[in-house]
């Protein structure tokens, strides 16, 4: 077996692992039930060469990351649609005769096509949102700066400490919601396994609770890391032009998220005090998006990683350092 990075996401009252072939997601249903669907998946970089060059493997990873994440988080608030809706959908599909199979298909593949459409415009407009609040409202709002000062260091800095400020400020406000709490200790139960898994420990229960729910790869991390460095790339354009800033802002996202992406592949394989240094305000931010989960929640992560690859060869790989080369 090879070494590989199992990486996560919590969903609506589940988890969703992706590995090496596949991903899954893990969801405990109302009546309390684990329910489990795995998806073949390949990534783009594999399938193209030219996308996993460095720092373009990153931004490629990111849309990718983004995709499968809206797309399960989506799949998860299925489980939970009221009661009456399911029950009035089954009404309708009990009157549908066996004589209409060719017309049902055709529907299935209208809906199919339907939901993707939904979930690229839903996805889209996510991240314009996201870009207009966390990127553009800051270096719209230090531009104002020039009015008192020539200095863009200054404007630039000022400008990288507001979009660190709202993006922890937003942070730690969602966090008091408790639909979100719920779902932040699904996120802590995603990392501990994992930890978990990496450790080389079997995946019971009682393992995965005395991990931490802290992890370097987290996603948290990254765009906590995409702060920091937006910080050092955007302080080479110096102009006091409002939209010439607002346009350069957007044209080195990529470039932002590319960087940012190969710290945290660094951080995640390496374990030597310059990583650790350098992960640990990620890791504090993870403080405020993962709390500790119940045991039932640490059964749907486990479920989970069991959906996308073979954990106890892993284990054993990792007990007997006897990974592939």
């Amino acid at each position: 077996m090879k070494r590989v990075s199992i990486g996560g996401q919590a969903v609506l009252e589940g988890v969703m692992m992706k590995g090496p072939e596949s991903y899954a997601l893990a969801v405990r249903k109302p009546d309390k039930e684990i329910d489990v669907q795995v998806t073949p998946y390949r990534s783009m970089g594999e399938k193209h060469k030219a996308l996993s060059i460095p720092i373009i493997r990153g931004v490629v990873n990111f849309i990718e990351s983004l995709y499968i994440g809206m797309k399960t988080l989506m799949a998860s608030s299925e489980y939970f649609e009221d009661e009456e809706e399911l029950q009035e959908a089954g009404k309708e599909e009990k009157a549908a005769t066996t004589d209409k199979t060719d017309i049902t298909e055709k529907a299935d593949d209208k809906e199919k096509s339907s939901n993707t459409g939904y979930l690229v415009i839903t996805l889209i407009i996510s991240l314009v949102i996201a870009i207009g609040v966390f990127i553009l409202l800051p270096a719209f709002v230090a531009n104002f700066l020039y009015k008192i000062t020539d200095s863009s260091l200054l404007v630039n800095f000022v400008e990288g400490i507001l979009r660190l400020a709202i993006f922890l400020g937003y942070t730690a406000l969602i966090s008091k919601m408790e639909d979100i709490k719920r779902t932040f200790m699904y996120h802590g139960a995603e990392h501990k396994t994992i930890n978990c898994l990496e450790s080389g420990e079997d995946l019971t229960v009682e393992n995965v609770k005395k991990h931490t729910r802290f992890h370097k790869r987290c996603g948290t991390s990254f765009v906590f890391i995409v702060m920091i460095i937006s910080i050092f790339v955007f302080m080479f354009v110096k102009t006091n032009v409002l939209w010439l800033r607002l346009l350069s802002r957007i044209l080195l996202i990529p470039l932002v998220a590319g960087i940012s992406y190969e710290f945290i592949r660094y951080a995640g394989k390496h374990n030597n005090a310059c990583s650790n240094a350098l992960s640990a305000p990620g890791l504090w931010v993870q403080r405020l998006t993962t709390k500790e989960p119940d045991e039932s929640m640490i059964e749907v992560a486990i479920r989970s990683v069991e959906g996308v690859i073979d954990w106890h060869e892993y284990v054993e790989c990792v007990r007997n350092n006897s990974f592939e080369k």
